[in-house]
């Protein structure tokens, strides 16, 4: 992806040293991906994963100083996330509607939200209650080094990603969603939750389409890194990475293909209206 020297967004909060005061025990990446395997695996809330393995550790709070590393990905999630507000709010005006900026949090191992203290371990995430994407940049390890999807594209999906469910949160999908989810069976709840993270699959997927219909940046490589990304973190294949079988009444975001699928279906269409995942009986998703 060409993004160097690219307009970058200044709706970010930098917290990353501003953790609360308690850890999770034995943090840092393999928590992290103990608890992305738990959490996509099983479909329990993190945060009560997380509540599992906290302790009464502390750890001081200050200024923190970025690697070099690390400042090269911030200035990389500021241009992300800049593409994605220029789009998203192109694409709202068409349909007349205003889009409303999300704000991303950089946050390192610990941090405070609108519904709580998250932990890293939970990997990004977006919280509707607050309308903001949360992430810290160590995921980026995990996805290339555990997970095996490598590229700057796969990173730049994982925000396109979550900045989709805030999409859904704006034009109400989400709370609908949700309350269905409220009086639903646990199969009939996994099952919305996959529909769900399909659809802000494909919103990534039209996001790449105008990124790269505006900005030029794309070219075959990083498509096939997006879909790489795609496959990591479907649900059969983490459960066979972690577990060694598949369940799949326990899916909570889909398989590998089907997040390859949508994604590509957002790629190739750039048609939002395309993406409507809840009317499709589920076995045809």
């Amino acid at each position: 992806m060409r993004w160097k020297g690219r307009e970058q967004s200044d709706n970010i909060e930098d917290r990353r040293g501003m953790t609360p005061g308690r850890m999770v025990a034995g943090g840092g990446i393999g928590t992290l991906l103990l608890v992305l395997a738990v959490s996509w695996l099983t479909g329990t809330n993190p945060l009560d994963v997380l509540s599992q393995l906290d302790d009464q550790s502390t750890f001081q709070t200050g200024p923190y100083v970025p690697t070099a590393e690390e400042r090269e990905l911030e200035s990389f999630v500021r241009v992300t996330l800049k593409s994605t507000e220029i789009i998203w709010t192109g694409q709202f005006q068409k349909a007349g509607r205003t889009y409303t900026l999300p704000t991303l949090v950089l946050f390192k191992d610990r941090v405070q939200t609108g519904a709580g203290t998250a932990s890293a371990a939970m990997g990004p995430f977006y919280l509707d209650s607050d309308q903001k994407v949360y992430i810290d940049l160590g995921f980026y390890s995990v996805l290339r080094d555990k997970l095996g999807a490598k590229g700057d594209f796969a990173q730049a999906y994982v925000i396109a990603h979550e900045v989709g469910h805030h999409v859904q949160n704006l034009l109400g999908t989400l709370s609908r969603i949700h309350a269905l989810q409220q009086t639903a069976d646990e199969t009939t709840r996994n099952h919305l939750s996959v529909r769900l993270e399909l659809q802000a699959d494909f919103y990534a997927g039209v996001w790449a389409h105008y990124e790269q219909q505006q900005f030029q940046s794309l070219d075959e490589n990083d498509i096939r890194s997006a879909m790489d990304a795609c496959a990591a973190i479907g649900d059969d294949a983490l459960q066979r990475k972690f577990q060694g079988s598949v369940v799949p009444d326990s899916f909570t975001h889909g398989t590998a293909e089907q997040r390859t699928r949508w994604f590509l279906k957002g790629w190739k269409t750039g048609d939002i209206n395309q993406g409507d995942t809840f009317t499709i009986n589920y076995r045809d998703l």
